[in-house]
C-alpha cells in the first residue's frame, strides 16, 4: 500500500473512532487542565506589546520567567508571610513601651471612698474653732495624668522555643522559594525547547514541501512528454497537497507554542518573538547513582526545606512540653499627676512578677498531642522524600541514557532516509522507476526528521529533569544542555 493510501486509511479510521466523541461534545475545546490551573504556567506583567519582533534567547526567557512567573511570585509572598509570622512571635520576648495621658473634669463622691460624715466629724475635732459643717462629700476636680509604661517578659521558655520554630519556618520558606525558582527554570526551559522543536518541524515541513513541489513539477513535465503515466502526476499532486496540510498544521502549533511561552515569561500574547537559539545538543556523561544521590541531598531545596520544617516541629514540641514552666515578667511606669494648671507630682511603679500556671490541663495536653502528631507526620514525609529522591534520580539517569541513544539512532536514520531519497530521485529522473518510491522516500524522510526533533527535545528535557532532580538546575542548566 502506498504512503498516501495509508494516510487516507488512517484518517478514515481516526474519523470513525473520534466521530462519536465529537458528536457528544461538539463545542468542547481541548484544555490542558494542569497548565490552566498551575500558577507556574502564568505570569504577572504590565508590559505592552511592541510593534516589532522581539529576539528571545533561552537565557532571556529564563530571566523573564524568574521576574514575572506567577508561581515564583506566590512563593516570594509566602516567604514574606513566614518572615512576618516570625516577627510576630518575637514580640512577646521584646520590651513593650507605651505612653498615655489624660485630662478632664471629674466629680467624686467622697462618701464612696470612705469619707463619711463621721470621719469628717473626727477630723473637725483636730481643728477646734473651725467650721466643717459646710464640707460637701461631693467634689469636682480637674486633673491631668501622664505616664510612660514599660513591660517585658524576662523569661518565658515556651515563647522562646516558638520564636525559634518560627525562624526555622522562615528558612523553610526560603528553600521553598529557591525550589520555585528551579521549577520556573525547568518549565520555561521545557517550553522554550518545545517551541524550538515546533519551529524545527515547520522548517522540515517547508523543506519537504519544496521537494514535493519540485517532484510534482518534474512529474508534470514527464507526463507532458509521455514518459510517465497520469497516475504518477496524481500521486505527486496528492503528496504535495498532503505536505501543504502538514505545513499549515505545524505553523499553527508553532504559533500556539510561542503564545504559551509568552504567557509563562510575562510577555503579552500578541507579542511577536523570534527564538535566537538553535535546538541544543551535547552528550552528557551521566554520573553514578551514589554520587547523584549525595548531590541531590546537598542541593535539593525541597529536601533542605523539609529538614527546616522538621526542626520547627521539634521546637514546637519542646514549647508544648514546657508550657508548665513559670514565666518571669517586669512592669513599670513613670509619670506625673495633679490638678490641672496646678501642682503636679511625679509617680512611678516598678513591679516584678512571676506567673505559674496551676491548672490548664486540657490546653497543655492538646498542644503536646498536636505538636507530636505534626512532628511524626513530617518525619514520615522526610523518609518518603528520601525514597522519592532516590527514585527520581534513578529515573532521570535512565531517561538521559536512553534518550541519548535514541538521538544517535535517529540521526543515523535521517542520514539513511536522505540517501534513500536521493537515490530514488536519481532513478526517477533517469526513467528507471516511477515516482512512487520518491513519494515514499519523502514521507520516510519527513517521519525520520520529525522523530529526530522529538527525541532531541526529549533528550534535552531529560537532562533538564536530571539537573532539577539534583537541585542544580538554576546554576547549571547551560552545562547540562550545552555542555558548557
Amino acid at each position: 500500500m502506498s504512503i498516501p493510501a495509508r494516510r487516507i486509511l488512517a484518517a478514515c479510521v481516526g474519523a470513525c473512532l473520534s466521530g462519536p466523541l465529537f458528536a457528544q461534545t461538539p463545542s468542547a475545546p481541548v484544555v490542558n487542565l494542569s497548565s490552566a490551573q498551575s500558577p507556574y504556567y502564568g505570569s504577572v506583567t504590565t508590559a505592552k506589546a511592541t510593534g516589532g519582533t522581539e529576539p528571545l534567547s533561552l537565557d532571556d526567557a529564563i530571566r523573564r520567567g524568574l521576574d514575572h512567573n506567577l508561581g515564583l511570585i506566590e512563593a516570594l509572598a509566602q516567604q514574606k508571610q513566614a518572615h512576618g509570622q516570625a516577627l510576630r512571635s518575637l514580640q512577646p520576648l521584646l520590651p513593650t513601651v507605651t505612653a498615655e495621658a489624660d485630662t478632664g473634669a471629674r466629680q467624686i463622691n467622697l462618701a464612696a471612698q470612705g469619707f463619711s460624715s463621721s470621719v469628717v466629724g473626727k477630723i473637725s475635732q483636730l481643728f477646734p474653732g473651725r467650721d466643717f459643717s459646710n464640707v460637701s462629700l461631693i467634689v469636682k476636680v480637674d486633673t491631668t495624668d501622664a505616664s510612660v509604661n514599660y513591660s517585658q517578659t524576662l523569661f518565658d521558655f515556651p515563647n522562646i522555643e516558638r520564636y525559634r520554630a518560627a525562624k526555622a519556618l522562615t528558612v523553610s520558606a526560603y528553600y521553598g522559594t529557591q525550589s520555585a525558582r528551579g521549577l520556573v527554570i525547568l518549565n520555561v526551559g521545557d517550553s522554550y525547547l518545545q517551541t524550538l522543536a515546533a519551529g524545527a518541524r515547520v522548517d522540515n515541513a517547508r523543506a519537504l514541501l519544496r521537494a514535493d513541489r519540485l517532484t510534482l513539477d518534474q512529474t508534470i513535465e514527464k507526463h507532458k512528454a509521455g514518459t510517465v503515466a497520469k497516475l504518477d502526476e496524481l500521486r505527486a499532486r496528492v503528496s504535495f497537497e498532503n505536505e501543504q496540510q502538514d505545513v499549515i498544521a505545524e505553523e499553527n502549533r508553532f504559533a500556539k507554542a510561542k503564545i504559551a511561552l509568552n504567557r509563562e515569561i510575562g510577555l503579552p500574547a500578541e507579542q511577536q518573538i523570534q527564538l535566537t537559539d538553535a535546538v541544543p545538543y551535547s552528550d552528557l556523561e551521566v554520573m553514578g547513582i551514589d554520587e547523584a544521590k549525595q548531590i541531590a541531598y546537598q542541593n535539593r531545596q525541597d529536601y533542605q526545606g523539609l529538614m527546616a520544617r522538621i526542626r520547627a516541629a521539634q521546637l514546637e514540641h519542646r514549647a508544648a512540653k514546657w508550657e508548665r514552666l513559670p514565666s518571669l515578667k517586669f512592669n513599670g511606669n513613670y509619670g506625673v499627676t495633679g490638678v490641672t494648671h496646678g501642682l503636679y507630682h511625679g509617680t512611678f511603679a516598678a513591679v516584678g512578677s512571676i506567673e505559674v500556671p496551676l491548672f490548664d490541663e486540657a490546653k497543655f495536653r492538646g498542644d503536646r498531642e498536636t505538636a507530636a502528631a505534626n512532628l511524626a507526620e513530617l518525619t514520615d514525609e522526610f523518609d518518603s522524600l528520601k525514597r522519592q529522591i532516590d527514585q527520581q534520580v534513578r529515573d532521570s539517569i535512565l531517561d538521559v541514557q536512553a534518550n541519548g541513544e535514541l538521538v544517535r539512532v535517529a540521526r543515523s536514520n535521517v542520514d539513511l532516509a536522505q540517501q534513500e531519497l536521493e537515490q530514488t530521485r536519481e532513478r526517477f529522473q533517469a526513467g528507471v522507476d516511477d515516482n512512487l518510491p520518491v513519494v515514499e522516500a519523502q514521507a520516510g524522510l519527513s517521519a525520520a526528521q520529525s522523530h529526530l526533533v522529538d527525541v532531541t527535545v526529549q533528550y534535552n528535557q531529560a537532562k533538564l529533569g536530571l539537573a532539577r532532580n539534583l537541585g542544580v538546575v538554576e546554576g547549571q542548566y547551560n552545562t547540562f544542555l550545552r555542555g558548557k
